[in-house]
This record gives structure tokens, C-alpha cells and sequence, in this order.
């Protein structure tokens, strides 16, 4: 019995895999490798700056909407303080 093409004995990548050799790791001179952090650090911060950008947006509207509930609350009790005492005089 011929076994159906989807039966047969095909490998898995991870059967492939396991007996592919490993390749030796490449030897990098100090020059290289700091040329390589510099462009990994580039690609990131191109990559991250618009989320970092996003969320510094996001927290600086919050402190401003706090600083401003805040100022207006300062305000409020400055004037009604100034009235009372004006009305005490």
C-alpha cells in the first residue's frame, strides 16, 4: 500500500533543523561591533521615537489638564476669599 502524499514521511522544520550544523558564530572586531550598536540603537529609537512621541504627548496633556483644574481651583478660592474679606472691611 503506497502511503497518500499528505502520509508521507516529509520532515518538520524542527526535524530539519536539528540536523542542519550549526554555523561557527562570526568573528567581530571592536570597530564593527560598535558600528553594528550604533545602527541597532539608530533602528530603534526611528522605530520607537513615534510611540515615544505618542505617550509624551498623551502624559503632557494630562499634567496640563491637572495643571489647569488645578489653577482654576487656586482661582476661585483667591476670588472668594478676596470677596469675603472685602465684605468683612
Amino acid at each position: 500500500m503506497t502511503p497518500e502524499p499528505h502520509e508521507a514521511d516529509v520532515p518538520v522544520l524542527t526535524q530539519v533543523v536539528e540536523e542542519m550544523p550549526a554555523a561557527p558564530a562570526p568573528a567581530i572586531d571592536d570597530a564593527a561591533s560598535e558600528e553594528l550598536a550604533l545602527q541597532l540603537e539608530r533602528a530603534l529609537l526611528e522605530r520607537l521615537g513615534p510611540e515615544v512621541e505618542r505617550v509624551t504627548v498623551r502624559a503632557v496633556d494630562k499634567v496640563r489638564a491637572e495643571l489647569t483644574v488645578g489653577v482654576l481651583r487656586m482661582v476661585r478660592e483667591a476670588v472668594a476669599q478676596a470677596l469675603a474679606a472685602s465684605k468683612r472691611d
